[in-house]
């Protein structure tokens, strides 16, 4: 799967399930660590472990494990490393402390219109 396609497919997963804040920040021209980094915030400690583990759960399915985990243990940032995309998924109070997208102001934003599903109205 391409870098690209990773990245949309977790901002997705994390969208579903309710994140805030959702971000693909494209960092290949500016690090050599990575391709896309996306950054998510959850409403509380409960809710980042449940949207790191939703994340895992959805990729998995497709048949990509992360390369390696960190944070699962406090989750006020919790960081999925699937090598071309990192994924941070923060609480507010860390996302508002480390700031990623101030600190990464450089990389190229994937606009949230490329990636968020459209969400179809139900008729009654």
């Amino acid at each position: 799967m391409e870098s690209r396609e990773l990245a949309i497919r977790l901002a997705r997963a994390l969208d579903a399930k309710k994140a805030l804040n959702v971000h693909i920040l494209a960092v290949e021209d500016l690090t050599t660590v990575t391709e896309y980094f996306v950054i998510a915030t959850g409403t509380s400690t409960t809710h980042v472990g449940a949207l790191a583990d939703e994340g895992e759960f959805q990729l998995e399915r497709q048949g990509v494990k992360a390369l390696r985990t960190e944070g699962h243990d406090g989750k006020r940032w919790v960081l999925l490393d699937y090598g071309s995309v990192i994924v941070h998924v923060f609480t507010q109070e860390a996302h508002d402390y480390y700031d990623l997208e101030h600190l990464w102001a450089d990389a190229t934003p994937v606009p949230a219109s490329e990636w968020l599903e459209e969400k179809t109205e139900t008729a009654e």
